[in-house]
């Protein structure tokens, strides 16, 4: 499929302009960020990983019932997904205790949380992302109180889930962000989940180890970013042994070349 007008690129993705109207082509990069992008780096086929993670979580989230932008991958770095109006709110899922909550409460790092804990943050690159509440969610109207009571059942639903998935390969969900957008039917716009799932988004601890397989590895400058990446891809059953990202990307371009 020929890649068509850039409608927007951040951190992690470019979106291009999709085949059909109301639709987008996510093009997964390599580059990382950390601290609001005052650390910037890559790691090696990331793109081709996190498209193929997020591609898996979002089909299987899909079979349960929760409303997705994914529709269908398209190659090793890009997938079709919905247009949406996204919601100016991220959504931090905590299981147990790490980074910023960490930080700002005292709590140890990796203690386990007697709840989970939902928190928000305004999207704005240039505040840094500052925590809000919902009282400052209504007051701005950047969600509705119905669209949140959505958005935090949808929050719940995909944590129960999640934790599930990952317990069964070995890997502690620690906490991971999720962003949602709008899309409109007759004047009535309907929540659902956007952006990706990924180790870019989550924190992913092993259960017996309590190695990071996630970006932290990046943020903390632990090294071995691609290994902990395709090590979640493998558990997932999404790379085969002895394969890394960086050969199944080069056997697509290979193959998008030849036709």
């Amino acid at each position: 499929m020929a890649r068509r007008r850039q409608i927007y690129e951040g951190k992690a993705k470019i979106l291009y302009e999709g085949p059909e109207p109301g639709t987008l082509i996510q093009y997964f990069k390599d580059d990382a960020t950390a601290f609001n992008a005052q650390k910037k780096g890559t790691i090696n086929g990331k793109g081709v990983l996190n498209n193929r993670i997020s591609e898996h979580i979002f089909t299987l989230l899909g079979l349960i019932g929760v409303p997705t932008h994914f529709i269908r991958r398209l190659n090793m770095r890009e997938q079709l997904i919905r247009q949406v109006e996204i919601v100016p709110i991220e959504v931090m899922v905590r299981n147990v205790a790490a980074g910023t909550l960490s930080k700002r409460l005292g709590i140890e790092e990796g203690t386990q949380l007697p709840r989970t804990i939902i928190e928000y943050a305004y999207k704005s690159d240039e505040l840094g992302d500052p925590m809000i509440t919902d009282e400052h969610i209504a007051a701005f109207g950047w969600a509705s109180q119905e669209e949140m009571h959505d958005i935090a059942d949808l929050a719940i639903r995909i944590n129960d889930f999640l934790c599930g998935l990952f317990a069964g390969i070995g890997i502690r969900l620690v906490d991971f962000k999720l962003e949602f957008g709008r899309i409109w039917d007759n004047d009535y716009g309907r929540i659902i989940l956007a952006d990706e799932i990924s180790p870019d988004c989550c924190r992913l601890w092993d259960i017996k180890t309590n190695e990071k397989l996630d970006k932290d590895r990046f943020r903390r400058d632990l090294g071995g970013e691609a290994e902990a990446y395709q090590e979640v891809a493998r558990r997932l059953g999404l790379l085969p042994e002895g394969e890394d990202s960086a050969v199944l990307d080069l056997e697509q371009h290979r193959r998008d070349r030849g036709k």
